[in-house]
């Protein structure tokens, strides 16, 4: 599965990416909403996970442009700003609060209904 890592802390980015790849996911890192825009409209990921604070571009806005094209997981270390109903409302398909303890865990189960769409579509 092909999973789009759109944060501006290279740490959580870069950890994100390594932990993804070593589970078999090809995995995209963008450090800003910009860069995340240009990699998701080029490599159409299955998945974004998607920061809500970055400099140059709020998860947010990333999000109005990306909304329904993709499984988005907007995540954040600020849980009063958003909760998981806020973030769908917002669009996102999920939210999941820094530190990270549910993401491996609903990035498999993403996996699991995605693979089985696919079959169920005979591709």
């Amino acid at each position: 599965m092909k999973i789009l890592v759109i944060d501006d802390e290279d740490l959580v980015r870069k950890s994100l990416g390594r932990a993804f790849q070593a589970k078999g996911h090809e995995v995209l890192l963008a450090s800003g909403g910009v860069s995340g825009i240009e990699l998701w409209k080029k490599e159409t990921p299955e998945v974004i996970l998607l920061d809500v604070l970055m400099p140059d571009l709020s998860g947010p806005k990333v999000l109005e442009i990306m909304k329904g094209q993709g499984y988005i997981i907007l995540m954040s270390a600020y849980k009063g700003e958003y909760d998981s109903m806020a973030a769908v409302q917002l669009g996102a398909n999920e939210f999941i609060p820094k530190p990270f303890e549910d993401i491996f865990r609903t990035v498999e189960k993403i996996k699991k209904s995605y693979y089985s769409y696919l079959q169920n579509k005979g591709c």
